[in-house]
C-alpha cells in the first residue's frame, strides 16, 4: 500500500470514490475511500455542511472488512464433519454445478417445498441482496419462505394493526418540533436508528426539549441527552406494556386524554377504557399494579403519564428492544394507542409510536421502497392455493415457516407439524447460527438437511455447517443502490475496487446459477441497467449526476409526518384499517377469537420475568442490545473494533458484590440452555436484577460446550412471541466467577 514514485500513470494516482455505507446498522452514511494501485488506502467521512451523513466507527473501519484474513475469497466444497470448518477451493463451475444439481435433486425427490430458503437483510441495498435468489428458487420450481424479521417483527405486526401500514415514523427532523421526547428501550448513539437521529435529538436538547429515557440501562443516548432531573426511567425488561397500560390509565382517569381525538380518529377507545379501568378482569392498571412488575415507582409512571398528555406535541420513540419478548407486539400496541390517546398522531412534533425504525421498509417521500428491487418478482408455486391472510397480519397461513421456528422444523419437519420435511438449506446474507435465539438447539438443526449451501463474505460460524460456500463481494466491490432511514435520501453505492479473489456479486451469482438450473429467462439485463430503472423509478432526473454525488435529497417544504394526511383529511384519506380509523381495538385480531392475542393491547403474563419459578434458579434477566462494534454480526473480527468495544456482560455493583464479582473478573454467564464466558463490567448504569451481553459476537464453543465468543444467543429462547416473531429479551440466568486461571 505504500506510495509508489516515478510514475504519473492515472491508475497509480489516488483516487476518491463516494460511496454509502448500508451495514444494516440502521443508517446509510456517506463514506469517502480513498484507492491506489486499486486498493484502499483509507476511508473518511461526510465533512459537508450539517446535516452531515457521518458514518460512525464501523464505517470508518470498512477497510479492515474488506481486507479481513476471515474473507470467502473462492468458491469452498466442505471436505470435514459438518461444523468442524474444514473446506477445499474449487472452481465456480464445480460449485454451482453442485447447487444446481442438488437444488434439482430435493426438488424432483421430495417436492419443491423440502426447499427452504433462509435470508435476511445483510447490507441494506435494493439490488444486490436476497430477493434475487427469491426469483431464482421461484422460477425454479418454487421454495419453502420463512416469515417474520429478527429485528422488529412484533412492531410490524403492531403498526399493521393499528394503523393498517407499515410506514409509521416521521423524518427525524420533526424531533426539532417536539417539546417532549421520551426514548423507550431506544438509543441511536449505539444502534444509530436512521443517519442523524442523535444529531436531531441533540439539537432538540440545545432548544430546551426535555429528554427522557426509559431502559434498564444509563445508556450512551440517555449519558448525552436526558434531562438531568428525572431523565433516567429504568424498567425491568419484558414488563414496558404494564407500564404503558398503567400511563393510560392515570391519563383517562385524570381527564387528560384528547377526547376530541379520540371521537374523530380511533375505533374501540371505550372497550380499551374498560380493560384499564378493570371492568373486564377486575384488575384497575394502576400505577401501583405496574410497580410491582416493572420496579418503577408508582409515582414515576404516574408523573411521566401528566407530563407525557400536557406536553404536546410530544414524541415517543419506541425502540426495537421491548418489543423482542413473548409478548413484545402488545408493547407496540400499547405505544402506538397512548400517542393516540393523546393526540400525538399525526401533528408536528409528536409521533405515532410505531417501533423508531420504520423507513427501512417504505414511507416517507420515496417514490419507491427501499427494500424493493429493479428486478421483478416470481410466484412461488409452493405459496399457490395459500393467499396471505386479511389485512396481511400473520404470513402465509399453509406453507411459510415462521424465523423463530426455523430450527424446529429442520429438525422435525412433518412430524413436528410443518409443511414438509425440508432437506435442503439456501442460506444468504444470514449469519444464522449467530442470530437465532437457543443457538446449541440451531446447531442441532444445521446437521439435518441433506445439502446445505450459503451465500457468504466471511467464514463465519454458520459457514462451517454448509456444504457449498458461494464467495460475495462486498459493496466496496459491485454499485448499488440505497436510501436513507428517517431521514430521505437516494443513496448511490459506487464500486471502489474490483472484486477480491473469485468473490461476485449477488446478481453475478444468481445468474449464473439460473444458466446451470436451465432458466433461460432470469436476467439478461447488467448492473447498470437495472441500476438505471431504479434511479428513473425513483424519479432521479441526472443518473450520471446521482453517481458522482452518490446522493440525491428529496427536497420537501417540512419535514415529513406520519399519518398527517389521514388527520387533516380523514374524508379522503383513511387509514388503511377495515375501519377506516386508528385501530385501538383491532378488528381483525378479534376475529381470530385467539385470547393470547387480544384485539386491544393487554398485559399478558410472560415468560422468564421476576416471579418465573425459573427465577429460583436463574435471577438475574438477560438482555441482548445491540452495539457500537457490530451491525447485528457484521464487523466482529475487524482488531480495531475489538480494542475499541470488549465483548462484556454488564453487572450492576450489588449483584456483582453478591456474587464475589469484580470488574473485569472472567465470569460465566448460563442457564438451561448453554454457558458462555466472558469479563464482567461492574458499573452503576445498568439496573439491579439484570445483566447485559450485546448481541452479534460469533459463537465459539470450547470442547465443554462452553460458548469463549461471548454469544447471547447462548443463552436466550427460541419460544416465540404471541404472533410467532422472536424473543431475545425474555431470558433468566445466572452469572458466577471462573476461579481459578483461564485457559
Amino acid at each position: 500500500m505504500g506510495r509508489s514514485s516515478g510514475s504519473s500513470r492515472p491508475d497509480r494516482e489516488e483516487k476518491v470514490v463516494p460511496t454509502l455505507c448500508s451495514s444494516h446498522c440502521g443508517g446509510s452514511c456517506l463514506l469517502r475511500v480513498h484507492v491506489k494501485d486499486g486498493v484502499i488506502t483509507r476511508i473518511e467521512t461526510d465533512d459537508s455542511n450539517e446535516p452531515q451523513l457521518r458514518g460512525c466507527m464501523r464505517g470508518r473501519a470498512y477497510r479492515q472488512r474488506v481486507y479481513a484474513p476471515d474473507r470467502v475469497l473462492y468458491p469452498l466444497k466442505r471436505i470435514g464433519e459438518r461444523g468442524e470448518g474444514k473446506f477445499q477451493r474449487i472452481s465456480w463451475d464445480e460449485a454451482l454445478t453442485t447447487v444446481a444439481s442438488e437444488l434439482k435433486r430435493v426438488r424432483d425427490t421430495y417436492g419443491p417445498a423440502s426447499i427452504m430458503l433462509a435470508a435476511m437483510g445483510g447490507d441494506v441495498t435494493m439490488l444486490h441482496r436476497a430477493h434475487l435468489v427469491d426469483r431464482l428458487l421461484s422460477m425454479a420450481g418454487g421454495y419453502t419462505h420463512t416469515s417474520g424479521i429478527t429485528s422488529f417483527g412484533q412492531g410490524m405486526f403492531s403498526s399493521i394493526a393499528t394503523y393498517g401500514t407499515l410506514y409509521a415514523s416521521n423524518d427525524r427532523a420533526d424531533l426539532l418540533n417536539s417539546r417532549l421526547i421520551i426514548l423507550w428501550g431506544f438509543d441511536p448513539a449505539k444502534s444509530v436508528n436512521g443517519t442523524n437521529t442523535a444529531w436531531y435529538l441533540a439539537r432538540a436538547r440545545e432548544k430546551g426539549t426535555r429528554i427522557i429515557s426509559v431502559d434498564q440501562v444509563f445508556s450512551d443516548s440517555a449519558a448525552t441527552l436526558v434531562s438531568a432531573s428525572g431523565g433516567w426511567i429504568p424498567i425491568k425488561p419484558a414488563t414496558d406494556t404494564a407500564m404503558l397500560l398503567a400511563m393510560a390509565y392515570v391519563i383517562i382517569t385524570e381527564g387528560l386524554q384528547d377526547q376530541a381525538f379520540l371521537d374523530k380518529y380511533t375505533f374501540g377507545f371505550d372497550k380499551y377504557k374498560d380493560y384499564l379501568l378493570g371492568k373486564e378482569d377486575g384488575i384497575p392498571k394502576t400505577p401501583q399494579w405496574a410497580e410491582s412488575i416493572t420496579g418503577v415507582s408508582a409515582e414515576t409512571i404516574a408523573n411521566l403519564a401528566r407530563e407525557y398528555a400536557t406536553t404536546k406535541p410530544a414524541a415517543l420513540l419506541s425502540g426495537i428492544a421491548p418489543g423482542r419478548t413473548t409478548c413484545g407486539e402488545m408493547h407496540h400496541r400499547a405505544a402506538s394507542v397512548l400517542a393516540a390517546i393523546t393526540g400525538n398522531v399525526g401533528i408536528p412534533g409528536g409521533d405515532a409510536a410505531g417501533r423508531a425504525w420504520e423507513s427501512f421498509l417504505g414511507g416517507l417521500p420515496y417514490k419507491i421502497s427501499p427494500t424493493r428491487t429493479g428486478m421483478p418478482t416470481a410466484k412461488n408455486p409452493v405459496d399457490e392455493g395459500f393467499p396471505l391472510s386479511k389485512n396481511h397480519l400473520p404470513a402465509y397461513s399453509g406453507p411459510w415457516v415462521p424465523y423463530s421456528r426455523v430450527a424446529d422444523a429442520l429438525i422435525k419437519g412433518k412430524a413436528g407439524g410443518y409443511y414438509a420435511d425440508y432437506k435442503l438449506l439456501f442460506m444468504v446474507n444470514v449469519n444464522f447460527l449467530n442470530a437465532m435465539p437457543n443457538i446449541n438447539k440451531v446447531v442441532e438443526a444445521l446437521k439435518k438437511p441433506e445439502f446445505t449451501m450459503v451465500m457468504e463474505q466471511f467464514m463465519t460460524p454458520t459457514v462451517k455447517f454448509a456444504d457449498i460456500v458461494l464467495p460475495v463481494c462486498t459493496y466496496m466491490e459491485r454499485n448499488d443502490f440505497t436510501a436513507g432511514a428517517q431521514t430521505y435520501f437516494y443513496g448511490f453505492q459506487n464500486k471502489a475496487i474490483e472484486p477480491l479473489g473469485e468473490s461476485k456479486s449477488h446478481l453475478d451469482i444468481c445468474t449464473a446459477l439460473a444458466e446451470k438450473l436451465g432458466i433461460s429467462d432470469y436476467n439478461d439485463k447488467t448492473e447498470d441497467y437495472w441500476l438505471r430503472h431504479l434511479a428513473q423509478k425513483a424519479e432521479i432526473p441526472d443518473y450520471e449526476r446521482f453517481k458522482k454525488d452518490c446522493v440525491y435529497h428529496i427536497e420537501t417544504d417540512e419535514p415529513y409526518v406520519a399519518f398527517k394526511e389521514q388527520i387533516d383529511d380523514p374524508e379522503h384519506h383513511p387509514f388503511r384499517t377495515p375501519s377506516g380509523k386508528i385501530e385501538i381495538y383491532s378488528q381483525v385480531m378479534a376475529e381470530w377469537n385467539n385470547p393470547r392475542l387480544p384485539p386491544i393491547p393487554k398485559w399478558i403474563d410472560s415468560i422468564e420475568i421476576p416471579g418465573d419459578p425459573l427465577s429460583e434458579k436463574f435471577p438475574l434477566q438477560l438482555i441482548t442490545s445491540h452495539g457500537k462494534r457490530r451491525a447485528l454480526g457484521q464487523f466482529e473480527t475487524l482488531p480495531w473494533l475489538k480494542e475499541l468495544v470488549p465483548q462484556e456482560v454488564w453487572l450492576n455493583p450489588a449483584d456483582a458484590r453478591a456474587r464475589g464479582i469484580k470488574d473485569g473478573d472472567m465470569v460465566q454467564a448460563f442457564n438451561g440452555r448453554g454457558v458462555v464466558m466472558l469479563p464482567a463490567k461492574v458499573t452503576p448504569r445498568i439496573m439491579p436484577g439484570v445483566v447485559q451481553i450485546e448481541s452479534g459476537a460469533w459463537y465459539n464453543p470450547d470442547g465443554k460446550g462452553v460458548d469463549r465468543g461471548g454469544n447471547s444467543n447462548v443463552l436466550t429462547t427460541d419460544e416465540p412471541s404471541l404472533a410467532g416473531n422472536f424473543s431475545y429479551n425474555n431470558c433468566l440466568v445466572e452469572v458466577k466467577k471462573v476461579e481459578g486461571q483461564v485457559d
